[in-house]
């Protein structure tokens, strides 16, 4: 493995790291079985901790995918 390999692996582990620790957004399928969220056009914003994290998995999801880009031209020039 090459080092841009190594940097790809941490990428992508940050970024299950990162969605492991955002919140969730809705209630799932309790709540559609049980007939809760019925404050479903209710806007709800991110704040503290929780938009941080949000604009950090956003971030390194945008440096994977042009990491991945280029890891790909780099291994199709071998």
């Amino acid at each position: 493995m090459y080092w841009y390999d190594w940097v790809l692996l941490a990428t992508s582990i940050i970024i299950i790291v990162l969605c492991l620790l955002q919140g969730g957004k809705s209630e799932g399928a309790s709540g559609a079985i049980t007939g809760g969220g019925l404050n479903v056009f209710v806007k709800t914003k991110e704040r503290g901790a929780e938009k941080v994290i949000s604009i950090l998995t956003l971030i390194i999801a945008g440096i994977f995918f042009i990491l991945a880009i280029i890891i790909k031209i780099l291994s199709a020039t071998r």
